[in-house]
């Protein structure tokens, strides 16, 4: 059975999302339990508009409930501030202009205390190896939901082996369509499609660099 969190998302009831995200606070659940559930009733959206039984403004309201979710939850986080000497880029993909999921591992990342350079969407791949250049980061998470864009992640990873930087880089892929074999012929470092595990994913490779 669905839980009421879930639900309540699933069906764009922000006043009610609101008061259980501050109820299972209360009751002692995670941050990052809560933020499951949430996900959990935004992939519902997202099947929903893909069913077309929601339009392009229930996306939109699922993403401005989940916002204020998170202005919840965020004082609740553990703060880690050893991570900010590293920088981390993020953003959707040329072609695509999805970024519900991005946004999600953004905002988790940026409350445990990563610094997160968001490009937005349909990011052109030399504008990530443009902005690894201006900011040092060494850490790049690139969002990709529709297939016939998987192409233009496997171009910047030729972008940045032809600058130079691709040996001090780790790339991270995401998204629905996402898998072993997308990352293999992208030729990415990981993927990742749980945006909760995603965050372990990146403080792991923060732990490998160090």
């Amino acid at each position: 059975m669905i839980n009421g969190l879930i639900k309540a998302i699933a069906n764009l009831e922000e006043e009610t999302t609101l008061r259980l995200v501050k109820e299972k606070i209360a009751s002692g659940e995670t941050p990052l339990e809560i933020v499951e559930q949430c996900r959990k009733g935004v992939e519902i959206v997202g099947k929903r508009y893909n069913e077309e039984i929601y339009y392009l403004s229930d996306l939109i309201m699922s993403e401005e409930i989940f916002r204020r979710v998170m202005e919840i939850l965020e004082p609740h986080f553990p703060k880690n501030t050893n991570q900010n000497k590293y920088k981390l880029i993020m953003g959707t993909i040329e072609g695509d202009i999805h970024d519900l999921g991005k946004n999600i591992v953004i905002n988790l990342l940026r409350s445990v205390g990563f610094e997160v350079r968001d490009l937005g969407v349909d990011v052109q791949p030399e504008d990530f190896v443009k902005c690894v250049k201006e900011t040092g980061a060494s850490i790049i998470g690139i969002s990709v939901l529709l297939t016939f864009s998987i192409n233009s992640v496997k171009k910047v990873m030729r972008l940045l082996e032809e600058a130079g930087l691709r040996d001090n880089m780790t790339v991270v892929i995401g998204g629905y369509p996402v898998n072993e074999r997308i990352r293999e012929y992208t030729g990415a470092d990981y993927y990742e499609t749980d945006a909760v595990k995603a965050v372990e994913l990146f403080k792991r490779i923060i732990m490998e660099k160090e």
